[in-house]
């Protein structure tokens, strides 16, 4: 790092190559394809000589680029017409020994999680994912994705209540599924 808090693109990946993963699985990327766009934002990182300090943090200026690089991915999926695979749940952790039913239980929160992630639109669950989970401040988010902080505090409002009206619904759901499999154990 540099006396002026300038980081080199390798500095930045040391560093941050961690924080970029788990946002971009949060932003619904496939495990399979995790790789690609994980090189891809740090060489837009590099291409853009690293990270300067300013208004943005050196997370919030990766998660810009990672947005960005996930908007991408998923236009040209659409346009190419794949069908992507089922992903690994990142609940899964190679040699926890858990018993199956506290396995499945975590599976199922963390699958929870993701389908309510998916109630909301690429702007919404970026800001949403960098304030609730990563812990920005709004106005760093706004200012690594360029975007106004009233805008910002917008999607975050907005984001917080579609995340909790589609939590609402589908724990609704798992509920009358779960009375209905136990009703029909009991038959």
């Amino acid at each position: 790092m540099a006396e002026d808090g300038h980081l080199d693109s390798a500095e930045l990946f040391r560093r941050y190559a961690r924080f970029v993963a788990s946002f971009l699985l949060r932003m619904g990327v496939p495990r399979s394809e995790l790789d690609d766009l994980m090189q891809e934002v740090f060489l837009v990182a590099h291409k853009n000589g690293g990270y300067t300090p300013g208004a943005a943090k050196p997370t919030t200026y990766l998660a810009n680029i990672a947005f960005k690089a996930t908007v991408t991915q998923r236009r040209k999926a659409k346009t190419r017409g794949f069908v992507s695979a089922n992903d690994e749940l990142v609940g899964r952790s190679g040699g926890d020994e858990l018993d199956p039913e506290r396995l499945l239980e975590q599976q199922q929160r963390v699958a929870f999680f993701y389908e309510a992630l998916e109630a909301l639109d690429d702007d919404k669950r970026a800001v949403f994912v960098m304030a609730e989970l990563e812990g920005e401040t709004v106005v760093s988010i706004a200012a690594g994705l360029g975007i106004p902080v009233d805008t910002a505090y917008s999607r975050l409002r907005a984001a917080r209540k579609l995340f909790r009206e589609a939590a609402t619904r589908l724990s609704a759901a798992g509920d009358a599924t779960l009375s209905h499999s136990v009703q029909g154990a009991g038959s």
